[in-house]
């Protein structure tokens, strides 16, 4: 930021301050890129730019938790770079993106973030942080994800458990790695889907002679979702991580995700705007290129009342983050999957219009008020990502992110009037009502009806802290608790209560005497130990090669001798009582 520009003060007068808790009526004075006051009546010094915002409401800038900038994936790179993409959530009203570093299988983790800090530090328009991939799993992957936390700034790592032989991890390495998110106080982000399902059902689609979009949605059923959140949020309990499910597209995703909630798991959920308000339906058009620029993962639903329920769940708390999780490709880019649905690059745009569209669907649809808006489009991410109240919230002290915000404003959304990149937009021709007026970033004032004021690289990388409170303070207590009676069904058990402790899982050995009597001897015949790994278990024996008989072999040979010639032959078998009873009557 230019000393110039820091020096900047700034007044928005008159209007509505919208915090996630409360909202009251107060003018906000911001200098030095700081909200310096909040309320009415204030005592400024002069030269301040005034900014009128009677009949408007004042709120805490929009975090977009979830954007793809200047990434390649599936042989294409996306439309937008770390200038055009802030630049688009600034016209927007979000002022600070997350963006991701995805490093090839088998890369270092370092070595990807430093490629793209390179590339975003000099473009970035507006604050913005990186999540790390963890795309495969070693000592060398677990010692770069302490040395980012530690000397980077990086505090979240984003795992898949799709994408085969691409970015998945098997249960026992993602169990590993949340262990290390945990030890090392980091976001585990988790993307939940079936991948070993997902390859298999591509397989069949295709044999099916399936290779349009639709292929998407029939390959990647909710059922395979919801089997992997499930999964997902056993294998984070067992690690005792917390866990932060991205992608959350089906009902009955959200469903586990509430179930886990009630249970009193540490479990956080993000969905995208594209989720929330579009369905599976797209992928059926009869123009292809139309069904394909719907193509993401998981894939949007088939069931029409899905994006209902999903901004109830965001209106509700179960799901606390709404992204857009902006990766836009041209219609170009995606027919390299014109024959194949499978090479069809994944990812959606949405980064400018990600705050219009949830208040028009969350808002004026009735799902949320003004306060549950700002917590999943700003306050919860900012609490979560260890940003609050720095970030998320309008009080003095905090960051000059503020958005002055017309509810009685309306615009139309079209690809014609978009900032972002990519030659369509997924809600195009949609009214929205609730549209962002200006924006100041950091104190600058960045846009303003329609007209940028801000530079190429004027943005800020921020270091992200870890260990926020929001995840871990639940699990750093659970560990201090001293051992407690614990119920078993309808039973409390008051002896054994000292060697389990069921809320913070703990588990400790009993203390007994050693046992002291015979122990059978094994001999050592060679077979195979029980508690082998399944990955070592050897091949049935082959009667052809190794001369072992197998039971299961028919006994019959070509070569003219039976095994059973010895065996004296009977001439006939009279059957008293057959199978089924005897017959009688006309037969």
């Amino acid at each position: 930021m230019s000393s110039s520009s820091a020096m900047v003060r700034i007044l928005i007068k008159g209007g509505k301050v919208v915090n996630d808790d409360c909202t009251q009526e107060a003018d906000v004075y911001i200098e030095n890129g700081i909200i310096q006051q909040v309320g009415k009546e204030l005592m400024i010094p002069g030269g301040a730019k005034v900014i009128d915002a009677s009949g408007k409401l004042v709120l805490p800038g929009g975090i977009d938790t979830s954007v793809h900038l200047e990434e390649s994936f599936m042989n294409a790179t996306t439309a937008d770079d770390f200038y055009s993409g802030t630049k688009a959530a600034l016209a927007g009203g979000t002022t600070m993106v997350i963006g991701h570093v995805l490093p090839e299988k088998n890369d270092s983790l370092l070595e990807a973030y430093e490629s793209c800090r390179g590339s975003a530090d000099s473009k970035a328009c507006c604050d913005y942080a990186l999540h790390v991939g963890v795309t495969w799993w070693g000592p060398k992957v677990r010692a770069e994800m302490e040395k980012l936390v530690r000397e980077k700034g990086v505090s979240s790592f984003q795992m898949f458990m799709a994408y085969k032989d691409m970015f998945m991890l098997r249960d026992g390495e993602l169990f590993q790695a949340l262990q290390h998110c945990k030890d090392i106080g980091a976001i585990a982000r988790v993307h939940a889907e079936n991948g070993e399902l997902v390859v298999e059902g591509a397989k069949e689609a295709l044999d099916l002679g399936i290779s349009g979009p639709e292929g998407i949605e029939i390959s990647r059923p909710e059922e395979l979702e919801a089997e992997a959140t499930h999964r997902a949020i056993t294998i984070a309990n067992r690690a005792h991580c917390p866990i932060y499910l991205v992608n959350v597209s089906s009902m009955s995703a959200g469903d586990e995700v509430a179930t886990a909630k009630m249970q009193g798991k540490v479990v956080h959920g993000e969905t995208t705007t594209a989720y929330a308000v579009l369905n599976g339906m797209q992928y059926y058009h009869q123009d292809w290129a139309y069904a394909a620029a719907h193509v993401t993962v998981p894939p949007l639903r088939l069931d029409p009342s899905t994006p209902n329920y999903l901004m109830s769940l965001l209106g509700n708390d179960t799901l606390n983050v709404v992204a857009s999780d902006h990766r836009p490709f041209t219609i170009k880019q995606r027919a390299m999957g014109k024959d194949d649905f499978t090479k069809i690059p994944h990812g959606l745009p949405g980064i400018q219009d990600r705050m219009s569209v949830i208040w028009e669907k969350g808002v004026i649809g009735g799902k949320m008020d003004e306060n549950r808006f700002v917590a999943v489009t700003s306050s919860n991410a900012a609490k979560i990502y260890n940003l609050y109240p720095r970030k998320g919230r309008i009080i003095p002290g905090a960051d000059a992110d503020v958005v002055v915000w017309d509810p009685e404003g309306s615009k139309t959304i079209s690809v014609d009037n978009q900032v972002q990149g990519g030659d369509v937009n997924l809600y195009e021709g949609l009214r929205c009502h609730g549209v962002p007026l200006v924006t100041i970033s950091r104190g600058r004032l960045v846009y303003e009806n329609g007209i940028f004021t801000c530079a190429e690289g004027s943005g800020k990388f921020c270091p992200l802290r870890t260990f926020p409170d929001y995840l871990y303070k639940k699990m750093v207590q659970r560990e201090k608790v001293p051992d407690r009676c614990i119920n078993v069904g309808s039973y409390s058990c008051v002896h054994v209560c000292c060697h389990v402790d069921y809320q913070s899982q703990a588990v400790k050995a009993v203390e007994r005497e050693p046992y002291a009597g015979d122990v059978v001897a094994v001999a050592n015949s060679g077979k195979r130990d029980f508690g082998a790994s399944d990955l070592d278990t050897p091949t049935r024996p082959c009667t052809r090669h190794g001369g072992v008989r197998d039971l299961q072999e028919s006994s019959f040979s070509l070569s003219g001798a039976q095994i059973d010639d010895n065996i004296p032959k009977r001439s006939s078998a009279r059957i008293l009582a057959p199978p089924g009873g005897r017959s009688s009557g006309i037969w």
